[in-house]
Protein backbone atom coordinates (compact mmCIF):
# COMPACT_ATOMS: atom_id res chain seq x y z
CA UNK A 1 0.00 0.00 0.00
CA UNK A 2 3.03 2.48 0.75
CA UNK A 3 4.18 2.32 -2.57
CA UNK A 4 0.54 2.94 -4.12
CA UNK A 5 0.67 6.30 -1.90
CA UNK A 6 3.96 7.03 -3.02
CA UNK A 7 3.57 6.42 -6.61
CA UNK A 8 0.30 8.44 -6.60
CA UNK A 9 1.95 11.59 -4.42
CA UNK A 10 5.05 11.18 -6.54
CA UNK A 11 2.61 12.14 -9.64
CA UNK A 12 3.26 15.86 -8.22
CA UNK A 13 6.63 16.03 -8.96
CA UNK A 14 5.86 14.55 -12.94
CA UNK A 15 3.38 17.72 -13.00
CA UNK A 16 6.85 19.55 -11.71
CA UNK A 17 8.91 18.35 -14.16
CA UNK A 18 6.53 18.62 -17.04
CA UNK A 19 5.34 22.08 -16.33
CA UNK A 20 8.91 23.35 -16.34
CA UNK A 21 9.78 21.65 -19.09
CA UNK A 22 7.54 21.69 -21.69
CA UNK A 23 7.89 25.27 -22.11
CA UNK A 24 11.44 25.07 -23.80
CA UNK A 25 10.18 22.98 -26.52
CA UNK A 26 6.92 25.25 -27.27
CA UNK A 27 8.69 28.56 -27.09
CA UNK A 28 9.75 28.73 -30.28
CA UNK A 29 6.59 28.15 -32.05
CA UNK A 30 4.81 30.43 -29.55
CA UNK A 31 7.19 33.23 -31.09
CA UNK A 32 5.72 32.25 -33.97
CA UNK A 33 1.74 32.62 -33.15
CA UNK A 34 2.27 35.57 -31.06
CA UNK A 35 4.54 39.09 -31.01
CA UNK A 36 6.06 38.62 -27.52
CA UNK A 37 8.44 40.95 -26.14
CA UNK A 38 11.58 40.08 -24.25
CA UNK A 39 9.27 41.59 -21.00
CA UNK A 40 6.58 39.39 -21.29
CA UNK A 41 8.64 35.94 -22.25
CA UNK A 42 10.96 36.66 -18.97
CA UNK A 43 7.68 37.28 -17.32
CA UNK A 44 6.02 33.62 -18.94
CA UNK A 45 8.97 31.49 -18.35
CA UNK A 46 8.90 32.52 -14.75
CA UNK A 47 5.43 32.26 -13.85
CA UNK A 48 5.87 28.92 -12.32
CA UNK A 49 8.70 29.70 -9.91
CA UNK A 50 7.16 33.13 -9.06
CA UNK A 51 3.40 31.14 -8.55
CA UNK A 52 5.59 28.62 -6.60
CA UNK A 53 6.83 31.22 -3.98
CA UNK A 54 2.78 31.82 -3.05
CA UNK A 55 2.26 28.76 -3.03
CA UNK A 56 4.86 27.87 -0.41
CA UNK A 57 4.13 30.32 1.80
CA UNK A 58 0.58 29.28 2.04
CA UNK A 59 1.14 25.47 1.57
CA UNK A 60 1.96 24.76 5.34
CA UNK A 61 -0.60 26.66 6.91
CA UNK A 62 -3.12 24.54 4.51
CA UNK A 63 -1.31 21.24 5.26
CA UNK A 64 -2.01 21.77 8.66
CA UNK A 65 -5.43 23.07 8.98
CA UNK A 66 -7.03 21.24 6.43
CA UNK A 67 -5.00 18.49 6.42
CA UNK A 68 -2.53 16.94 3.68
CA UNK A 69 -4.92 14.91 1.78
CA UNK A 70 -6.70 18.08 1.28
CA UNK A 71 -4.05 20.66 0.02
CA UNK A 72 -3.16 17.72 -2.47
CA UNK A 73 -6.50 17.62 -3.45
CA UNK A 74 -6.48 21.49 -4.21
CA UNK A 75 -3.17 21.00 -5.91
CA UNK A 76 -4.37 18.62 -8.22
CA UNK A 77 -7.55 20.55 -9.48
CA UNK A 78 -5.15 23.53 -9.72
CA UNK A 79 -2.38 21.18 -12.14
CA UNK A 80 -5.74 20.56 -14.46
CA UNK A 81 -7.01 23.91 -14.80
CA UNK A 82 -3.61 25.32 -15.15
CA UNK A 83 -2.98 22.86 -18.19
CA UNK A 84 -6.49 23.20 -19.73
CA UNK A 85 -6.21 27.48 -19.56
CA UNK A 86 -2.55 27.12 -21.50
CA UNK A 87 -4.08 24.79 -24.18
CA UNK A 88 -6.77 27.65 -24.99
CA UNK A 89 -5.04 30.61 -24.44
CA UNK A 90 -5.38 33.40 -27.37
CA UNK A 91 -2.89 35.79 -26.34
CA UNK A 92 0.95 35.35 -24.14
CA UNK A 93 -0.86 36.97 -21.04
CA UNK A 94 -2.95 34.50 -20.53
CA UNK A 95 -0.46 31.91 -20.94
CA UNK A 96 1.34 33.84 -17.89
CA UNK A 97 -1.66 33.30 -15.77
CA UNK A 98 -1.96 29.86 -16.95
CA UNK A 99 1.43 29.22 -15.73
CA UNK A 100 1.12 31.06 -12.58
CA UNK A 101 -1.49 29.02 -11.10
CA UNK A 102 -0.14 25.54 -12.80
CA UNK A 103 3.66 27.51 -10.28
CA UNK A 104 1.06 28.15 -7.10
CA UNK A 105 -0.17 24.20 -7.35
CA UNK A 106 3.78 23.38 -7.58
CA UNK A 107 4.51 25.33 -4.71
CA UNK A 108 1.85 23.69 -3.04
CA UNK A 109 2.34 20.34 -3.92
CA UNK A 110 6.66 20.61 -3.68
CA UNK A 111 5.92 21.35 0.15
CA UNK A 112 2.99 18.78 0.55
CA UNK A 113 3.97 15.51 -1.08
CA UNK A 114 7.51 14.90 0.53
CA UNK A 115 5.75 16.15 3.96
CA UNK A 116 2.58 13.00 2.80
CA UNK A 117 5.26 10.35 2.13
CA UNK A 118 7.58 11.40 5.04
CA UNK A 119 4.59 11.00 7.30
CA UNK A 120 3.29 7.65 6.22
CA UNK A 121 6.41 5.94 5.13
CA UNK A 122 7.90 3.12 7.64
CA UNK A 123 11.23 4.55 9.02
CA UNK A 124 13.45 2.50 7.14
CA UNK A 125 12.30 3.01 3.80
CA UNK A 126 11.46 6.79 4.41
CA UNK A 127 14.27 7.80 1.76
CA UNK A 128 13.85 6.03 -0.80
CA UNK A 129 9.92 6.30 -0.34
CA UNK A 130 10.33 10.31 -0.13
CA UNK A 131 13.04 10.44 -2.75
CA UNK A 132 10.23 9.04 -5.48
CA UNK A 133 9.40 12.76 -5.40
CA UNK A 134 12.27 13.77 -7.21
CA UNK A 135 12.68 10.89 -9.29
CA UNK A 136 9.25 11.62 -10.86
CA UNK A 137 10.72 15.55 -11.31
CA UNK A 138 13.69 14.10 -13.65
CA UNK A 139 10.64 11.58 -15.31
CA UNK A 140 8.62 14.46 -15.80
CA UNK A 141 11.61 16.70 -17.63
CA UNK A 142 12.69 13.77 -19.63
CA UNK A 143 8.91 13.47 -20.80
CA UNK A 144 8.19 17.21 -21.36
CA UNK A 145 11.43 16.84 -23.60
CA UNK A 146 10.23 13.48 -25.39
CA UNK A 147 6.64 15.50 -26.11
CA UNK A 148 8.52 18.37 -27.78
CA UNK A 149 10.36 16.29 -29.69
CA UNK A 150 7.29 14.47 -30.73
CA UNK A 151 4.60 16.92 -31.09
CA UNK A 152 6.66 19.31 -33.52
CA UNK A 153 4.88 22.72 -33.97
CA UNK A 154 1.39 21.67 -31.64
CA UNK A 155 2.39 23.45 -28.62
CA UNK A 156 -1.42 23.39 -27.42
CA UNK A 157 -1.35 19.33 -27.33
CA UNK A 158 1.79 19.47 -25.20
CA UNK A 159 0.19 22.09 -22.67
CA UNK A 160 -3.24 19.72 -22.52
CA UNK A 161 -1.03 17.05 -21.97
CA UNK A 162 -0.47 17.91 -18.56
CA UNK A 163 -4.21 17.42 -17.67
CA UNK A 164 -3.32 13.74 -17.75
CA UNK A 165 -1.26 13.40 -14.25
CA UNK A 166 -3.48 15.82 -12.68
CA UNK A 167 -6.55 14.09 -13.33
CA UNK A 168 -4.41 10.84 -12.03
CA UNK A 169 -3.28 12.33 -9.03
CA UNK A 170 -6.95 13.67 -8.08
CA UNK A 171 -8.23 10.01 -8.88
CA UNK A 172 -5.38 8.66 -6.59
CA UNK A 173 -5.83 10.74 -3.69
CA UNK A 174 -9.76 10.18 -3.53
CA UNK A 175 -8.61 6.70 -2.48
CA UNK A 176 -6.46 7.25 -0.02
CA UNK A 177 -6.51 8.40 3.92
CA UNK A 178 -4.60 11.10 5.50
CA UNK A 179 -1.39 10.82 6.95
CA UNK A 180 -1.58 8.49 10.62
CA UNK A 181 0.12 11.25 12.21
CA UNK A 182 -2.21 14.42 11.27
CA UNK A 183 -5.17 11.72 11.87
CA UNK A 184 -3.84 11.27 15.53
CA UNK A 185 -3.70 15.06 16.34
CA UNK A 186 -7.25 15.84 14.74
CA UNK A 187 -8.86 12.95 14.72
CA UNK A 188 -7.95 10.94 17.45
CA UNK A 189 -5.58 7.40 17.55
CA UNK A 190 -9.20 5.20 16.37
CA UNK A 191 -8.88 6.81 13.32
CA UNK A 192 -5.43 6.82 13.17
CA UNK A 193 -4.70 3.34 14.00
CA UNK A 194 -7.02 2.20 10.96
CA UNK A 195 -5.37 4.34 8.45
CA UNK A 196 -1.87 3.04 9.92
CA UNK A 197 -3.07 -0.92 9.41
CA UNK A 198 -4.09 -0.20 5.93
CA UNK A 199 -0.62 1.48 5.04
CA UNK A 200 1.46 -1.20 6.77
CA UNK A 201 -1.02 -3.86 5.28
CA UNK A 202 -1.95 -5.52 8.73
CA UNK A 203 -4.49 -5.96 10.92
CA UNK A 204 -5.17 -3.17 13.55
CA UNK A 205 -4.51 -5.56 16.14
CA UNK A 206 -0.57 -6.30 14.79
CA UNK A 207 1.80 -5.98 17.68
CA UNK A 208 3.82 -3.86 14.71
CA UNK A 209 0.93 -1.48 14.54
CA UNK A 210 -0.23 -1.09 17.92
CA UNK A 211 3.87 -0.04 18.81
CA UNK A 212 3.92 2.35 15.94
CA UNK A 213 1.08 3.89 16.97
CA UNK A 214 1.99 3.71 20.64
CA UNK A 215 5.32 5.73 19.88
CA UNK A 216 2.89 8.47 17.86
CA UNK A 217 -0.07 8.71 19.92
CA UNK A 218 3.22 9.09 23.04
CA UNK A 219 4.43 11.78 20.66
CA UNK A 220 1.23 13.68 20.45
CA UNK A 221 0.61 13.71 24.12
CA UNK A 222 4.13 15.27 24.48
CA UNK A 223 3.02 17.67 22.26
CA UNK A 224 -0.11 18.69 23.47
CA UNK A 225 1.71 19.52 26.90
CA UNK A 226 4.10 22.03 25.39
CA UNK A 227 3.40 25.44 24.16
CA UNK A 228 1.54 25.43 20.98
CA UNK A 229 3.04 27.08 18.18
CA UNK A 230 3.12 31.21 17.87
CA UNK A 231 4.17 31.56 14.31
CA UNK A 232 6.52 31.96 12.16
CA UNK A 233 8.89 32.98 14.91
CA UNK A 234 8.38 29.85 16.48
CA UNK A 235 11.11 28.56 13.54
CA UNK A 236 13.57 30.15 15.88
CA UNK A 237 13.40 28.49 18.97
CA UNK A 238 16.52 27.08 20.62
CA UNK A 239 15.11 23.83 19.94
CA UNK A 240 14.14 23.72 16.40
CA UNK A 241 16.54 26.30 15.07
CA UNK A 242 19.09 23.11 14.17
CA UNK A 243 16.10 21.79 12.16
CA UNK A 244 15.18 25.43 10.55
CA UNK A 245 19.17 25.28 9.17
CA UNK A 246 19.59 21.98 8.12
CA UNK A 247 16.52 22.51 5.74
CA UNK A 248 16.72 25.53 4.13
CA UNK A 249 21.21 25.43 4.25
CA UNK A 250 20.53 21.92 2.57
CA UNK A 251 18.57 24.02 -0.24
CA UNK A 252 20.78 26.59 -0.13
CA UNK A 253 24.05 24.60 -1.18
CA UNK A 254 21.47 23.13 -3.77
CA UNK A 255 20.90 26.13 -5.59
CA UNK A 256 24.46 27.72 -5.15
CA UNK A 257 25.63 24.44 -6.56
CA UNK A 258 24.84 25.72 -9.92
CA UNK A 259 21.93 23.36 -10.87
CA UNK A 260 20.19 25.88 -12.96
CA UNK A 261 23.24 27.42 -14.57
CA UNK A 262 24.61 24.13 -15.66
CA UNK A 263 21.44 23.16 -17.09
CA UNK A 264 21.40 26.61 -18.91
CA UNK A 265 25.33 26.17 -20.36
CA UNK A 266 24.67 22.76 -21.29
CA UNK A 267 23.26 23.52 -25.28
CA UNK A 268 26.66 25.93 -24.84
CA UNK A 269 28.76 23.08 -24.39
CA UNK A 270 26.69 21.01 -26.60
CA UNK A 271 27.38 23.51 -29.66
CA UNK A 272 31.33 24.10 -28.72
CA UNK A 273 31.81 20.60 -29.08
CA UNK A 274 29.90 20.31 -32.98
CA UNK A 275 26.40 19.46 -31.47
CA UNK A 276 25.26 22.32 -34.64
CA UNK A 277 21.88 21.24 -35.83
CA UNK A 278 18.93 21.90 -33.10
CA UNK A 279 17.38 18.34 -33.70
CA UNK A 280 20.88 16.61 -32.27
CA UNK A 281 20.86 19.75 -29.36
CA UNK A 282 17.17 18.45 -28.15
CA UNK A 283 18.72 14.72 -28.47
CA UNK A 284 21.81 15.71 -26.43
CA UNK A 285 19.41 17.16 -24.23
CA UNK A 286 17.63 13.95 -23.53
CA UNK A 287 20.57 11.65 -23.13
CA UNK A 288 21.25 14.68 -20.04
CA UNK A 289 17.84 14.05 -19.01
CA UNK A 290 18.32 10.27 -19.14
CA UNK A 291 21.31 10.31 -17.13
CA UNK A 292 19.16 12.35 -14.94
CA UNK A 293 16.20 10.09 -14.18
CA UNK A 294 19.07 7.09 -14.19
CA UNK A 295 21.09 8.61 -11.52
CA UNK A 296 18.29 9.39 -9.28
CA UNK A 297 17.26 5.94 -9.04
CA UNK A 298 21.07 5.06 -7.89
CA UNK A 299 20.20 7.43 -5.49
CA UNK A 300 16.96 6.11 -4.05
CA UNK A 301 18.93 2.50 -4.18
CA UNK A 302 21.94 4.13 -1.90
CA UNK A 303 19.52 6.81 0.34
CA UNK A 304 18.32 3.99 2.80
CA UNK A 305 21.64 1.80 2.57
CA UNK A 306 24.26 4.06 3.42
CA UNK A 307 22.71 6.76 4.66
CA UNK A 308 22.04 10.60 4.34
CA UNK A 309 25.71 11.86 5.43
CA UNK A 310 27.81 9.53 3.30
CA UNK A 311 25.30 10.20 0.11
CA UNK A 312 25.46 14.19 0.69
CA UNK A 313 29.47 13.90 0.96
CA UNK A 314 29.47 11.42 -2.02
CA UNK A 315 26.79 14.41 -3.88
CA UNK A 316 28.99 17.48 -2.81
CA UNK A 317 32.54 15.90 -3.70
CA UNK A 318 31.34 14.62 -7.43
CA UNK A 319 29.90 18.16 -7.99
CA UNK A 320 32.56 20.04 -7.07
CA UNK A 321 34.95 18.09 -8.91
CA UNK A 322 32.84 18.03 -11.88
CA UNK A 323 32.15 21.68 -11.91
CA UNK A 324 35.72 22.33 -11.84
CA UNK A 325 36.23 20.51 -15.24
CA UNK A 326 33.30 22.39 -16.29
CA UNK A 327 35.58 25.88 -15.42
CA UNK A 328 38.38 24.34 -16.90
CA UNK A 329 36.50 23.74 -20.30
CA UNK A 330 35.43 27.19 -19.85
CA UNK A 331 38.11 29.15 -19.22
CA UNK A 332 40.29 27.57 -22.32
CA UNK A 333 39.33 27.59 -25.93
CA UNK A 334 41.39 24.35 -26.43
CA UNK A 335 38.98 21.89 -28.22
CA UNK A 336 40.06 18.64 -26.43
CA UNK A 337 39.06 20.43 -23.02
CA UNK A 338 35.28 20.87 -24.53
CA UNK A 339 35.38 17.32 -24.36
CA UNK A 340 36.42 18.00 -20.56
CA UNK A 341 33.53 20.08 -20.00
CA UNK A 342 31.27 17.63 -21.59
CA UNK A 343 32.35 14.75 -19.19
CA UNK A 344 32.33 17.68 -16.23
CA UNK A 345 28.76 17.98 -17.61
CA UNK A 346 27.45 14.38 -17.40
CA UNK A 347 29.67 13.82 -13.89
CA UNK A 348 27.75 16.85 -12.38
CA UNK A 349 24.38 15.52 -13.47
CA UNK A 350 25.20 12.48 -12.03
CA UNK A 351 26.48 13.73 -8.62
CA UNK A 352 23.35 16.26 -8.64
CA UNK A 353 20.64 13.75 -9.55
CA UNK A 354 21.60 10.84 -6.59
CA UNK A 355 22.42 12.78 -3.80
CA UNK A 356 22.07 17.21 -4.04
CA UNK A 357 19.07 16.71 -5.72
CA UNK A 358 16.56 14.60 -3.38
CA UNK A 359 18.13 15.10 -0.42
CA UNK A 360 17.12 18.07 0.52
CA UNK A 361 13.39 17.22 0.13
CA UNK A 362 14.23 14.13 2.25
CA UNK A 363 15.65 15.63 4.92
CA UNK A 364 13.72 19.16 4.94
CA UNK A 365 10.41 16.28 5.67
CA UNK A 366 12.10 14.71 8.42
CA UNK A 367 14.56 16.99 10.86
CA UNK A 368 11.41 19.73 11.67
CA UNK A 369 9.23 18.76 14.96
CA UNK A 370 5.45 17.55 14.44
CA UNK A 371 4.07 20.91 15.49
CA UNK A 372 6.10 23.10 13.10
CA UNK A 373 6.95 20.61 10.66
CA UNK A 374 4.43 22.07 7.63
CA UNK A 375 5.56 25.36 8.71
CA UNK A 376 9.30 24.23 8.62
CA UNK A 377 8.82 22.95 5.85
CA UNK A 378 7.61 26.12 3.84
CA UNK A 379 9.95 27.96 5.03
CA UNK A 380 12.51 26.07 3.39
CA UNK A 381 10.39 25.56 0.39
CA UNK A 382 10.58 29.11 -0.36
CA UNK A 383 14.12 29.30 0.41
CA UNK A 384 14.51 27.10 -2.69
CA UNK A 385 11.98 28.90 -4.82
CA UNK A 386 13.61 32.11 -3.85
CA UNK A 387 17.12 30.96 -4.80
CA UNK A 388 16.70 29.75 -7.95
CA UNK A 389 15.50 33.15 -8.89
CA UNK A 390 18.95 34.94 -7.60
CA UNK A 391 21.35 31.95 -9.01
CA UNK A 392 19.04 32.35 -12.27
CA UNK A 393 18.80 36.35 -12.19
CA UNK A 394 22.65 36.16 -11.27
CA UNK A 395 24.25 34.30 -13.70
CA UNK A 396 24.29 36.28 -16.48
CA UNK A 397 25.68 38.97 -14.25
CA UNK A 398 28.22 37.43 -12.73
CA UNK A 399 29.61 35.59 -16.46
CA UNK A 400 29.82 38.93 -17.39
CA UNK A 401 32.18 40.42 -14.26
CA UNK A 402 34.27 37.13 -13.73
CA UNK A 403 33.98 35.19 -16.54
CA UNK A 404 32.08 31.74 -17.17
CA UNK A 405 34.60 29.78 -15.51
CA UNK A 406 34.79 31.99 -13.08
CA UNK A 407 31.67 31.34 -12.01
CA UNK A 408 31.26 27.49 -12.07
CA UNK A 409 34.42 27.92 -10.07
CA UNK A 410 32.37 29.61 -7.58
CA UNK A 411 29.91 27.17 -7.43
CA UNK A 412 32.65 24.48 -7.43
CA UNK A 413 33.54 26.41 -3.91
CA UNK A 414 30.06 26.08 -2.55
CA UNK A 415 29.86 22.48 -3.25
CA UNK A 416 33.17 21.73 -1.11
CA UNK A 417 31.88 24.03 1.38
CA UNK A 418 28.42 21.89 1.39
CA UNK A 419 31.40 18.88 2.68
CA UNK A 420 31.93 21.43 5.79
CA UNK A 421 27.95 22.24 6.50
CA UNK A 422 26.92 18.41 6.35
CA UNK A 423 29.87 17.32 8.74
CA UNK A 424 28.93 19.89 10.74
CA UNK A 425 25.00 20.44 10.88
CA UNK A 426 23.78 17.77 9.30
CA UNK A 427 21.99 14.44 11.31
CA UNK A 428 22.31 11.27 10.25
CA UNK A 429 18.61 10.68 9.89
CA UNK A 430 18.58 6.58 8.37
CA UNK A 431 16.27 4.78 10.06
CA UNK A 432 15.28 6.68 12.79
CA UNK A 433 11.31 7.34 13.38
CA UNK A 434 10.57 11.13 13.25
CA UNK A 435 9.65 10.83 16.87
CA UNK A 436 12.93 10.04 17.64
CA UNK A 437 14.35 12.89 15.84
CA UNK A 438 12.11 15.28 17.55
CA UNK A 439 13.00 13.94 21.31
CA UNK A 440 16.41 14.25 20.01
CA UNK A 441 15.44 17.76 19.29
CA UNK A 442 13.91 18.28 22.18
CA UNK A 443 16.61 17.35 24.57
CA UNK A 444 18.98 19.88 23.32
CA UNK A 445 21.41 17.81 22.08
CA UNK A 446 23.31 18.86 18.60
CA UNK A 447 21.44 17.45 16.24
CA UNK A 448 24.21 16.48 14.45
CA UNK A 449 24.95 14.00 16.98
CA UNK A 450 21.80 12.05 15.79
CA UNK A 451 22.50 8.69 15.20
CA UNK A 452 20.74 5.56 14.83
CA UNK A 453 21.76 3.21 16.55
CA UNK A 454 19.77 3.83 19.77
CA UNK A 455 16.38 3.88 18.24
CA UNK A 456 17.17 0.75 16.18
CA UNK A 457 14.61 -2.03 16.23
CA UNK A 458 14.80 -3.63 19.83
CA UNK A 459 16.70 -6.69 20.54
CA UNK A 460 14.82 -10.27 20.14
CA UNK A 461 12.87 -11.38 23.21
CA UNK A 462 15.45 -14.05 23.51
CA UNK A 463 18.52 -12.08 24.17
CA UNK A 464 16.83 -9.53 26.51
CA UNK A 465 16.22 -13.08 28.46
CA UNK A 466 19.80 -14.20 28.12
CA UNK A 467 21.13 -10.69 28.72
CA UNK A 468 19.46 -11.43 32.25
CA UNK A 469 22.91 -13.67 33.10
CA UNK A 470 25.04 -10.37 33.10
CA UNK A 471 25.53 -10.02 36.73
CA UNK A 472 25.92 -5.64 38.23
CA UNK A 473 29.24 -6.47 39.09
CA UNK A 474 30.39 -7.61 35.16
CA UNK A 475 28.14 -4.60 34.42
CA UNK A 476 30.36 -2.40 36.37
CA UNK A 477 33.30 -3.76 35.35
CA UNK A 478 32.71 -2.81 31.55
CA UNK A 479 31.63 0.21 32.01
CA UNK A 480 34.58 1.48 33.80
CA UNK A 481 36.44 -0.18 31.02
CA UNK A 482 34.57 1.42 28.53
CA UNK A 483 34.60 5.40 29.99
CA UNK A 484 38.26 5.89 29.05
CA UNK A 485 37.88 4.83 25.37
CA UNK A 486 35.08 7.69 25.60
CA UNK A 487 35.74 11.36 24.05
CA UNK A 488 33.74 12.35 27.38
CA UNK A 489 35.18 10.56 29.95
CA UNK A 490 36.09 13.28 31.85
CA UNK A 491 32.33 13.76 32.75
CA UNK A 492 31.39 10.40 32.52
CA UNK A 493 34.01 9.04 35.47
CA UNK A 494 31.75 10.70 38.31
CA UNK A 495 29.13 9.36 36.89
CA UNK A 496 30.39 5.70 36.41
CA UNK A 497 27.75 4.23 39.11
CA UNK A 498 24.87 5.39 37.67
CA UNK A 499 25.68 4.42 33.83
CA UNK A 500 25.99 0.96 35.16
CA UNK A 501 22.23 0.98 36.91
CA UNK A 502 20.92 2.68 34.02
CA UNK A 503 22.68 0.17 31.61
CA UNK A 504 21.22 -2.90 33.34
CA UNK A 505 17.50 -1.00 32.87
CA UNK A 506 18.32 -0.25 29.68
CA UNK A 507 17.62 -3.52 27.21
CA UNK A 508 19.25 -2.58 24.41
CA UNK A 509 22.63 -1.06 26.61
CA UNK A 510 22.48 -4.52 28.68
CA UNK A 511 22.02 -6.44 25.46
CA UNK A 512 25.00 -5.26 24.16
CA UNK A 513 27.12 -5.18 27.26
CA UNK A 514 26.58 -9.33 27.63
CA UNK A 515 27.32 -9.88 23.74
CA UNK A 516 30.47 -8.15 24.38
CA UNK A 517 31.35 -10.03 28.07
CA UNK A 518 30.59 -12.92 26.76
CA UNK A 519 32.90 -12.89 23.40
CA UNK A 520 35.67 -11.24 25.77
CA UNK A 521 35.27 -13.62 28.27
CA UNK A 522 37.07 -11.08 30.81
CA UNK A 523 40.08 -9.99 29.04
CA UNK A 524 40.66 -6.56 29.31
CA UNK A 525 39.05 -4.11 26.80
CA UNK A 526 41.64 -2.30 25.26
CA UNK A 527 39.93 -0.39 21.83
CA UNK A 528 36.82 0.26 20.00
CA UNK A 529 37.27 -2.66 18.22
CA UNK A 530 37.25 -5.28 20.49
CA UNK A 531 33.62 -3.67 21.37
CA UNK A 532 32.47 -5.31 17.89
CA UNK A 533 29.58 -4.30 16.39
CA UNK A 534 28.06 -3.94 19.98
CA UNK A 535 30.18 -0.71 20.12
CA UNK A 536 28.17 1.67 18.43
CA UNK A 537 25.22 1.39 20.60
CA UNK A 538 27.47 1.18 23.68
CA UNK A 539 29.39 4.65 22.79
CA UNK A 540 25.80 6.46 21.44
CA UNK A 541 24.68 5.26 24.97
CA UNK A 542 27.15 7.29 27.02
CA UNK A 543 26.97 10.07 24.33
CA UNK A 544 23.49 10.14 25.55
CA UNK A 545 24.02 10.43 29.19
CA UNK A 546 26.91 12.59 28.89
CA UNK A 547 24.13 15.08 26.84
CA UNK A 548 21.67 14.64 29.54
CA UNK A 549 24.21 15.45 32.43
CA UNK A 550 23.36 18.45 34.57
CA UNK A 551 26.28 20.20 33.73
CA UNK A 552 25.40 20.32 30.29
CA UNK A 553 21.33 20.56 30.89
CA UNK A 554 22.61 24.05 32.60
CA UNK A 555 24.60 25.12 29.67
CA UNK A 556 21.38 25.09 27.57
CA UNK A 557 19.23 26.75 30.25
CA UNK A 558 17.61 23.46 31.42
CA UNK A 559 16.98 22.62 35.06
CA UNK A 560 19.15 19.40 35.92
CA UNK A 561 17.36 16.68 36.95
CA UNK A 562 18.01 13.02 37.73
CA UNK A 563 14.50 11.93 35.94
CA UNK A 564 16.68 13.46 32.74
CA UNK A 565 19.33 11.30 32.99
CA UNK A 566 17.11 8.27 33.46
CA UNK A 567 15.38 8.39 30.88
CA UNK A 568 18.44 8.23 28.50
Amino acid sequence: MIYFVAAVVGLTGILFGFDEGVIAGALGYLRQTFEISPGNEGLMTAAVPLGALFGAAVAGRAADRFGRRSALLGAALLFMLGAVAASLITAVWMLSIARLVLGFAVGVAALVAPLYIAESAPAKQRGMLVSIYQLAVTLGILGAYVINFALDDRWRLMFFLGAIPGLGLLIGMLFLSDTPRWLAARRGGDVAGRALARLRGLPLADARVQAELAQIMEADRTEAGRPQATGWGELLARQVRPALIVGVGLFALQQFSGINAVIYYAPTVFQEVGFDSHSTQIMATMGIGAVNVLMTLVGMALIDRIGRKPLLYIGFAGAGLSLGMIALGAWTEAPWLDVVAIAGLVLYIAAFAASLGPLPYVMMSEVYPRHIRALGMSVATLANWGLNFVVVFSFPVLVSSIGLGGVFAFYALVCFAGLVFTRRYVPETNGVPLEAIEAHLASGRALNLLRPSLTAAPPSPQAVRDSLALTPEQAGQLIRALIPLSPYRRDLQPLAARLTALACDNHQVRVALHAVWRRQEGAQIQSLRALGPEGAVLMMFLEHVRYASPDFLASVGEAPAVQEVARV
